[in-house]
């Protein structure tokens, strides 16, 4: 094969990306902000330039609030159930287990296998696994996998008013006055 034929081929698949490129579907959820955002001042833009980084960090920010507030008002609070080297939540209080995620996306395959694997394992031990997201754009393929996986869901609105209602504390009002209290600075 010569190096004309060789870059032909890579033409094609170049071609063949762009046209798939070129289908995908955005939606308006890339200019959507959320009350974690809000508080850092994050604005879509800037959080389009590095989604991985900015979903990464977020969801460990949510992750550590929600684990203070119940740790904070709750008696019966344990920390992350640990089985072996896997956490398959992020902290217990009664028979609840809960495990918190900022978004599920499309690119949580290993993360949804593990909802799956853990929400019976949860179930076996006498828990009730739930699983609170901030974010209301979730991949439903996602959302019906962790479902089948035994997971109470819940997002938005409806995880602010659980995390009310077991704790008295109330997270969006919280979240809602500081926006823009700990500005990003660029």
């Amino acid at each position: 094969m010569t190096r004309v034929d060789i870059e032909q081929d890579l033409n094609v698949i170049f071609a063949e990306y762009q046209t798939s490129f070129n289908r995908k579907a955005y939606h308006g959820g890339d200019d959507v902000h959320d009350l974690l955002m809000d508080v850092f001042g994050i604005t879509p833009e800037l959080k389009r330039e590095n989604r991985q980084y900015w979903g990464r960090e977020l969801g460990m920010c949510w992750q550590r609030i929600v684990v203070q507030v119940f740790q904070s008002t709750r008696e019966d609070y344990s920390p992350a159930l640990r089985v072996g080297a896997d956490e398959p939540c992020d902290l217990i209080v009664g028979s609840l287990a809960i495990d918190t995620k900022y978004r599920i996306g499309s690119g949580d395959s290993g993360t949804l296998k593990k909802f799956k694997r853990y929400g019976p394992l949860l179930k076996e031990m006498g828990y009730t696994p739930v699983l609170l997201i901030v974010w209301e754009d979730n991949l439903k393929a996602a959302i019906t996998a962790c479902t089948v996986g035994g997971w109470e869901i819940l997002i938005g609105d409806r995880t602010f008013s659980f995390i009310g209602e077991q704790t008295g504390f109330n997270i969006k009002g919280y979240l809602e006055r500081r926006a823009s209290s700990y500005k990003v600075v660029r």
